[in-house]
């Protein structure tokens, strides 16, 4: 009998059907390389929240999983092959004749998902070996004569496909052995990401502001009544914010994460804030200093993702960012959707935007996910030594945060979460409280010091694509913190807020891959406990903002996104000039 075809049944076999899954199963022509591959999910940055999604994808906040593919010795173990399909047979020949087909994990096959050269080269080699080891063992159950005429009949008939197939495998061949040569790691991807930020605040008056500064909140000795400055014209400023990720996987289901970042952003918007609101309201969320001086390179975020089970992963680390695993939102991702520091994640959180600490996720069903974590802050753009690596506070006794967070899907276009936070709140050196979720800073009610705070935080928070051009996103969020001042005689009380969003977004206005946002927020509306805020209460008034923003992608790598913001009522004090920001932003990644 003729050797190479008896050899060649299998391999052609394989050859034919891999080409013909190539070519979306019609027997084509040939199939199209595209250069252009997606990019892999650059998970969220900054100084409050994060980047989750520059690169859109369907969960951006996630850090990447590479599925490990599973051998199966029988066609009925992948759950997502019909018996009716076309393929059926085809498949089933491979899978429990010659054992060179693998599904995934969760056991499918996925035989819609696209193809590439590489997972082609491989499936290829998989079935070569296969075969090989039949031929060493003398399996009986070889091809048949009838097999061996159907196969001579299909040689002949494709024999200009598969021509070009192998002339396409050589050149991949080449290809394959310049990447692995010249390529960064074997086992880490490195992603980066670029803003240009030109940005200007301006107002028709000087606005009221609480506080010496941004920073320093002090009352009057004689009226009690908050220290209040007065801001004057800003001037434009052009700034620069750069954040470099190395992902590395050991094992496939696991994965390091190193971000560095750098930054020298300070618009004239953060001037005319109340102070203990530094990189709020009017501030885009890229236009900020990453570390404690301008261009500061800073380790961002620095944690290790596990998957222990299909349904479980853990991640641990001594500075994960927290906006990785909660308070996500389809359109509110700073690099695609709302981009101040207002409108991309509730106000009120949170006090450890980057910890140490651990999350656990759990994917429950199709429909609910589960997250919970515990982090002590560990912030990259404070001075000195952080509570999470202070023997003085360390892991229990310094800010930390519990967060639990449900996810339900509706549908695969519509998300619904719901959100508790119990927080423990480090008063600052002049024993005040100025973190999350208060929303400027709080002493005593007459000047003096306060203990450690202790709040809660309840939250919701959708997204909504209604059709594939118009999407409604929103959030409410309330928080009570217990204030205990120092005084004897002084009593304890809460500062009882809200905040709340509510926006449009529109998908692939005027080209694919564009979305633009319109977003109305409440920042800081207080409800009880006034009286305690050195910063924060204005004159009682309730300061509300308009964003309108336009991601408009010009290359894979390149885009521009233009902002506009108008701030009513600025900093809770009802006669202030209305405040307009505008940004343009010009954005690099790879």
């Amino acid at each position: 009998m003729d050797k190479f075809v008896w050899y060649g049944l299998p391999i052609g076999a394989v050859i034919l059907m891999a080409n013909c899954a190539i070519a979306n199963c019609a027997i084509a022509p040939g199939f199209q390389e595209n250069p252009n591959l997606p990019a892999v999910d650059y998970d969220r940055v900054s100084q409050v929240p994060g980047i989750d999604k520059i690169y859109p994808t369907e969960n951006l906040h996630r850090p990447v999983d590479v599925e490990a593919m599973e051998q199966v010795t029988s066609v009925s173990q992948l759950t997502d092959i019909d018996p009716s399909h076309w393929a059926f047979q085809a498949l089933q020949s491979l899978v429990e004749r010659y054992g060179c087909i693998e599904g995934y994990p969760e056991r499918t096959y996925r035989g819609n998902r696209a193809l590439s050269r590489y997972e082609f080269a491989a499936g290829l080699n998989a079935c070569l070996d296969r075969i090989q080891e039949l031929i060493a063992a003398a399996v009986t159950d070889l091809p048949s004569k009838e097999d061996l005429a159907t196969i001579r009949r299909l040689q002949e008939e494709f024999q200009s496909e598969i021509t070009g197939l192998r002339e396409r495998i050589d050149p991949l061949e080449t290809r394959t052995a310049k990447l692995e040569a010249n390529q960064f790691s074997t086992t880490t991807q490195l992603r980066g990401f670029a803003a240009f930020n030109l940005t200007n605040a301006w107002a028709g008056d000087e606005v009221k502001a609480e506080g010496l500064n941004p920073f320093n909140a002090r009352r009057d000795p004689l009226s009690n009544r908050p220290v209040i400055r007065e801001v004057g014209e800003q001037n434009i400023t052009f700034s620069n914010f750069v954040v470099l990720t190395l992902n590395t996987s050991f094992t496939g289901k696991d994965l390091l994460v190193t971000e560095l970042g750098a930054g020298n952003g300070n618009p004239g918007a953060n001037n005319y804030i109340s102070a203990g609101n530094f990189n709020s309201g009017g501030v885009p969320f890229f236009d900020q200093t990453v570390g404690v001086d301008p261009n500061d390179i800073v380790l961002r975020e620095l944690l290790y993702s596990l998957r222990v089970a299909n349904s479980l992963r853990i991640t641990v680390g001594p500075r994960i960012n927290w906006f990785r695993f909660f308070d996500a939102n389809a359109f509110t991702f700073p690099g695609t959707g709302t981009s101040s520091f207002n409108s991309i994640n509730s106000t009120f959180l949170t006090s450890t935007k980057r910890g140490a600490g651990a999350v656990i996720e759990w994917n429950i069903s199709k429909q609910l996910e589960f997250h919970l974590g515990y982090l002590v802050e560990s912030l990259e753009f404070l001075p000195g030594n952080r509570p999470a690596s202070d023997p003085s506070k360390g892991l229990f006794e310094g800010t930390n945060t519990i967060t639990a967070e449900l996810t339900y899907k509706p549908s695969s276009n519509a998300n619904i979460r719901l959100l508790y936070q119990r927080s423990n709140l480090d008063r600052n050196s002049v024993v005040q409280i100025d973190l999350r979720p208060i929303f400027g800073v709080a002493d005593d009610g007459f000047g003096g010091g306060v203990r450690d705070a202790t709040s809660d935080t309840f939250g919701i928070n959708f997204d909504w694509l209604m059709t594939k051009g118009l999407g409604v996103f929103g959030r409410y969020t309330y928080a009570s913190t217990h204030i205990d001042p120092v005084r004897v005689g002084i009593e304890d009380g809460r500062v009882n807020a809200q905040t709340f969003q509510v926006g449009l977004a529109f998908p692939d206005l005027g080209k694919r891959g564009a979305l633009a946002t319109l977003s109305f927020v409440v920042p800081f509306d207080i409800l009880a406990g006034e009286k305690f805020l050195v910063s924060g209460a204005g004159n009682g008034g309730t300061q509300y903002e308009i964003e309108a923003s336009y991601y408009l992608p010009l290359t894979q790598n390149i885009a521009v996104v233009p902002g506009f913001y108008v701030i009513s009522n600025i900093n809770n004090f009802d006669d202030n000039p209305t405040v307009f920001v505008g940004n343009l932003r010009t954005q690099f990644s790879f």
